[in-house]
């Protein structure tokens, strides 16, 4: 196998797995809507961020850790469902915080870029089923000879590419929805509030999924 084809080859695999729907355009679709263009593009960033350090620890060899030790696997399985959970709650708690009277609605903090940078970066980083794809498919396309770590890169930034590339196609549709709900004479609150309740949802249930799973 010849650098060009295994980088296409893992083009079409690695594009596949972009265009399944999951935790990750959730939460692109969530910034998006709720925060603007800015912060969806953080929020992505850090997801891609962390497929790139999954890249690299599965051409390094580390992931193999996931698939070879069950206790390491469950660790991390543990840590990503509370992170989804607390997510999940806290989107949900803070809906019912602002379901009083205006006047005593507590004001929501201005949301910052680095947060939803970090979001995306820390959702990504805790999810083991990544990690275990990286492993097990990753190095199946790095030629006899090549460098793995180089090798390893390459292949996360064009699985990166991919993704940017259908992220931002998602924020461009969802500004297109804003700007249908704003002619619709949607609040922009009662929009906000609607979507934080069924992602505060879906992350609830990936969380207990992900808790419940052996792999």
């Amino acid at each position: 196998m010849t650098i060009p084809s295994a980088v296409a080859s893992f083009a079409v695999v690695a594009g596949l797995l972009t265009l399944v729907p999951g935790l990750d355009t959730a939460l692109v679709l969530r910034s998006a809507a709720t925060h603007g263009r800015a912060h969806a593009f953080a929020t992505a960033l850090g997801i891609n961020t962390g497929a790139l350090l999954w890249g690299a620890a599965a051409a390094c060899g580390a992931t193999a850790l996931l698939t070879a030790s069950q206790t390491a696997y469950t660790v991390l399985r543990i840590a990503g469902a509370a992170y989804l959970l607390w997510m999940g709650v806290g989107m949900l708690r803070a809906l019912r915080r602002e379901a009083g009277p205006a006047e005593l609605r507590p004001e929501r903090p201005a949301a910052r870029l680095s947060g939803s940078y970090r979001r995306g970066l820390t959702t990504n980083l805790l999810n083991p089923k990544i990690g275990v794809f990286y492993m097990a498919v990753l190095p199946q396309f790095v030629p006899e000879g090549t460098p793995h770590l180089a090798m390893g890169l390459v292949l996360a930034l064009v699985h990166d590419a991919e993704g940017m590339a259908w992220f931002t196609l998602l924020i461009l549709g969802a500004e297109g929805v804003r700007a249908l709900l704003r002619r619709a004479r949607v609040s922009g609150r009662a929009a906000r509030r609607s979507l934080d309740a069924v992602t505060g949802s879906v992350l609830i249930g990936l969380g207990v999924e992900l808790a419940l799973s052996d792999r």
